[in-house]
């Protein structure tokens, strides 16, 4: 399963680096294609057509890490040290034409490798490889134009460039991040509605199920009694109307009439599933009475423990009691979060209580939580 906070890495962290990738193959190649095409600005035309050959095959290593969320400090020095080189190499092949054109298109060409490290890692880092990559460049134009308007034109273009991309990349991690969290949780919000929506269909399906069975059964074997062609008398008869009597108490039973004993102690985890989006449907067969504290938490931990590893579904919670024994039944149809958490169920009770818990799932993740304890102990 996907958390949280990887979605919002997939959504937010990976369209940004997938742009940056665009930028460095869009600049990377225009400048390799005026490098073959303008040969005259360089001294060696091949130092240029290595570099942006270079950068392309940085923008495939790198790109791809920025886009998985595994930008580490090591490869933003990587991608600092390429800009670096990338620039120093260049401005040292360029001729001196070519340096005082208007556009410095080397820091453009390079400012891609740290928009990487700006969506990836902290202000300092990209403002002191911003920084080292204008110090090396301001080298190469001033030895060329030297301290003139010109020369700090230039240099101040390209400082102005830089810091403009690069604080943008820089709010645009925040910007999106908070808005594909609100995306996410509008999802979440929308899935735990359909959930419920769905429980209370489900529950609503089976009830009018048992009420067209209840139909179909009861009412003509209270017509075969009333006009007297059933003996209530005879055992078969009798049998079958307590079994109906069971249905038909189910069928009815409401958690609400039963707020005392075992469910009053259960309250806290059922109220606390239903905020959560399960849909607990409770049934009570017999009387459980009132267990010993012991008992109560021990059962209230084990419930709770495996509905918090439940996603929103309908589950069903059963209440049996016998003479002297009482058993529950927490069944439901989807995977745990947390098998571990939920199938330790090791408390401290009496061993008089012969209370136990286990939970049986099968290769679906569907399963049952099944307790067992004494009502009581005779003396």
């Amino acid at each position: 399963m996907v958390s949280r906070e990887g979605l919002v890495w997939d959504v937010t962290e990976s369209a940004a680096p997938r742009f940056v990738g665009v930028l460095a193959v869009i600049f990377s190649t225009g400048l390799l294609v005026q490098a073959l095409v303008i040969p005259s600005d360089y001294r060696q035309p091949l130092v240029p057509v290595a570099v942006w050959l270079g950068m392309l095959v940085a923008a495939a290593w790198l790109v791809p890490r920025a886009r998985s969320g595994h930008f580490n400090g090591a490869e933003a020095a990587v991608a600092v040290a390429v800009a670096v080189a990338a620039v120093a190499s260049v401005g040292w092949d360029q001729r001196a034409h070519a340096i005082a054109g208007p556009v410095d298109w080397t820091i453009l060409g390079t400012i891609w490798l740290l928009a990487l490290v700006a969506l990836s890692r902290p202000a300092w880092t990209w403002m002191s490889g911003g920084t080292l990559v204008l110090a090396v460049n301001a080298i190469f134009v001033l030895r060329v134009l030297g301290v003139t308007p010109l020369g700090l034109a230039r240099l101040a273009a390209a400082a102005y460039s830089m810091v403009v991309i690069l604080a943008v990349f820089a709010v645009l991690r925040p910007i999106l991040r908070t808005q594909v969290e609100m995306a996410v949780r509008r999802t979440e919000l929308a899935s735990r509605s359909a959930a419920e929506r769905a429980a209370v269909a489900a529950i609503q399906e089976d009830r009018r199920g048992r009420f067209a069975l209840l139909e179909v059964e009861v009412l003509p074997l209270l017509r075969g009694i009333a006009d007297g062609t059933l003996d209530p008398a005879d055992s078969a008869v009798r049998e079958k109307c307590a079994q109906l009597a069971v249905t038909l108490r189910r069928s009815l039973m409401h958690r609400t009439e039963h707020g005392g004993g075992l469910l009053g102690a259960l309250e806290p985890a059922l109220n606390a599933a239903t905020a959560r989006g399960l849909a607990v449907e409770v049934q009570v067969v017999g009387d459980p009475g009132c267990p010993t504290p012991e008992v109560a938490e021990a059962t209230l931990a084990a419930v709770d423990g495996v509905l918090r590893a439940l996603p929103p579904h309908p589950v069903t919670l059963t209440v049996l009691a016998s003479g002297n024994d009482a058993e529950l039944y927490l069944t439901f149809d989807r995977p745990l979060h947390d098998t571990d958490g939920a199938t330790t169920l090791s408390h401290a009770v009496p061993a008089t209580a012969r209370w136990r818990a286990t939970v049986d799932l099968d290769e679906t993740g569907a399963g049952c939580l099944e307790v067992r304890w004494r009502v009581a102990v005779p003396a």
